[in-house]
């Protein structure tokens, strides 16, 4: 068996300030044929998953250029064509193949491309041919657009949210691919669109029961996979939107069916997934009044959203209302950084923090802080478990807020990329995390007080003030 994998993955915020550019992509994780790590990484699952089998099953795995960035504004047309030629010009060089596995997120959107992963899956059919089984796995938030679902065998969504089962998923598809292969099965698919767009917070109820669920369905009565599109809010191009992706052996009547029946359930439990998000104000008044440590949810400034992360909405208000000890993290702001390294460990100074790329980071705050702590080029835990680069990073303590800032643009997702500093989390009686869901796996196990805040932002919470333009309608909660 000849198995190509390449990946090409970054979440688009159409409404966001900064562009993605082939810097962007190496900031986060670029690798060329034959240089990915020994370990798996957000984007690349199916190229790890194909590993594995491959090992065991004496495949000949051809290992393409793997890319990932940051999700931020709109990609660049050259980052984007250039990447996807990379990527194109390898699978030519590995033909004939039997197989080929795409890492893809689902919305990424350049200049000139309102669907990079239709374009790309479309162009890869094209040099394969119908009889060679190409097979994506996507990131939940995605945009499932018609030309991604013609052009590929399978997609397959991680199932939850934050993202721990990348690698299972990827199992999944390869297990999938290889059937249909064999001649197994004989793959036909439906999608529903809910005409919703919701998040699904997969740890809570109702959603941990729904995945679970839907988990159980998949390898009985003829059901293959089934794949929960939330949906990236914040793309606004035609296919967003919640959409239930089901994909049976040969009965394309029961795909139509069940995808419809989900879709049903998930509109009949769109309130109970909306996750109540208070304003500063209430969300701060709210965790005086808990006890024990409490994190707060910074979603609009989360940069796995495309925000700048260096918002000071929420830090502004901590220290006029004098509430210590605190937390805060990671804020993107290289300038402070390399000002605080300049000052070194111990020192007292004046900074300029936060507040940089946008009116929706809000105005720099002005403080003066101690240096607690320098970490040069450090590392962050990812979801995968594997580590996830930081850059150089200080830990700042003003008026008993402890801040973490950081050189490279990421969200939190590891307790670590506090406690390498040395922040002690279980001290604090709050915790501000730059994120929407994906810290909840690894902070949970400090605190389960969790308030979900909705602050200014790029990364709108309420998504009726978003000036959406391209959207098909109706879409709750914009329609009724």
């Amino acid at each position: 068996m000849r198995v190509f994998s390449a990946s090409l993955a970054t979440e688009t915020n159409t409404f966001g300030p900064m562009p993605t550019s082939l810097a962007s992509f190496r900031d986060r994780g670029y690798f060329k044929p034959g240089e990915h790590p020994d370990h798996p990484t957000l984007f690349t699952g199916p190229l790890w998953a194909a590993r594995l089998r491959g090992k065991e099953a004496g495949w000949t795995l051809i290992e393409g250029t793997s890319a990932g960035a940051q999700p931020s504004g709109i990609t660049t047309r050259h980052a984007y064509e250039t990447l996807r030629e990379e990527i194109l010009a390898d699978l030519r060089a590995a033909l004939p193949v039997d197989i080929v596995l795409l890492g893809l997120h689902g919305a990424m959107v350049a200049d000139g491309y309102d669907d990079c992963e239709g374009d790309i899956i479309t162009r890869v059919r094209e040099i394969v041919g119908p009889g060679v089984v190409v097979g994506a796995e996507l990131d939940p938030h995605c945009h499932i657009s018609p030309a991604m679902r013609e052009g590929a065998d399978f997609l397959v969504t991680f199932k939850e949210y934050p993202h721990t089962d990348v690698v299972e998923r990827g199992l999944d598809l390869v297990d999938l691919c290889v059937a249909k292969v064999e001649g197994k099965i004989r793959p036909v698919h439906a999608i529903v669109d809910t005409e919703m767009i919701v998040k699904i917070r997969t740890p809570v109820e109702p959603a941990r029961s729904f995945v679970d669920r839907i988990k159980a369905m998949e390898g009985r009565d003829g059901v293959l996979s089934i794949s929960i599109g939330h949906g990236f809010q914040w793309g606004d191009v035609p296919d967003m939107g919640t959409r239930v992706l089901v994909y049976t052996d040969n009965d394309p009547g029961k795909a139509q069916a069940l995808a419809r029946k989900l879709a049903d359930e998930l509109n009949a439990l769109r309130d109970a997934l909306s996750t109540p998000m208070p304003d500063i104000e209430e969300a701060l008044d709210r965790a005086m009044e808990t006890s024990g440590t409490v994190i707060l949810a910074d979603s609009a400034d989360n940069p796995g959203g495309g925000a700048a992360g260096d918002s000071t909405f929420i830090l502004k208000r901590l220290i006029e209302r004098g509430i210590a000890p605190a937390a805060v993290g990671p804020m993107w702001d290289p300038v402070a950084v390399r000002i605080a390294c300049d000052a070194g460990v111990g020192a007292t100074l004046a900074l300029r923090i936060g507040g940089k790329i946008s009116p929706a980071s809000g105005m720099p705050i002005d403080l003066v802080c101690t240096v607690k702590a320098i970490q040069p080029n450090m590392q962050m835990t990812g979801l995968t478990g594997t580590p996830m680069a930081m850059g150089d990073c200080v830990l700042v303590e003003s008026q008993g807020v402890e801040i973490v800032l950081t050189t490279l643009r990421n969200q939190a997702m590891g307790t670590d990329v506090f406690t390498n500093l040395g922040c002690d989390l279980a001290a604090k009686k709050i915790i501000v995390v730059k994120s929407s869901q994906h810290f909840y796996a690894s902070f949970s196990k400090v605190t389960q007080n969790v308030i979900y805040v909705s602050a200014p932002g790029a990364v709108a919470c309420d998504i009726t003030t978003l000036p959406y333009r391209n959207i098909r309608r109706p879409k709750w909660p914009l329609d009724a």
